[in-house]
């Protein structure tokens, strides 16, 4: 492969922005990546700053997903177990509380293995 802006020498490697190959003469390392000399170096700086905001963000929701599957799963055992103990005195309404408590304790499950997936 030869470089975009000068064709008769070979490139080093491909702009991170354009993907374009370069030569020496036309590459600049920004942030440990090759970029366009005087062309891509603020894009390429900017996707980089992108991508380290996206993976701290995709860490903070994975923590919001964790706290919200403790609190489903505790209430929800709460609510099943207040079913299931007062089923005797309550009837029809203790079943109610139970199916709440089993709602809860889905929303937690469906909490817990989505934060799996923003690890």
């Amino acid at each position: 492969m030869n470089c975009f802006y000068h064709p008769d020498s070979p490139a080093i490697g491909l702009c991170k922005y354009c993907q374009r190959g370069l030569c020496s003469e036309c590459a600049v390392i920004v942030d440990d990546v090759v970029a366009c000399k005087n062309r891509h170096e603020n894009e390429v700086r900017q996707l980089g700053q992108l991508a380290a905001r996206n993976l701290f963000h995709s860490k903070r929701v994975s923590s919001a997903y964790m706290r919200n599957a403790i609190f489903y799963g505790l209430v929800g055992v709460l609510f099943a177990g207040f079913g299931l103990v007062q089923y005797q005195y309550l009837g029809l309404q203790a079943v109610f509380f139970m199916i709440l408590g089993l709602f809860l304790l889905y929303a937690a499950g469906a909490n817990y293995f989505e934060s799996r997936k923003h690890k």
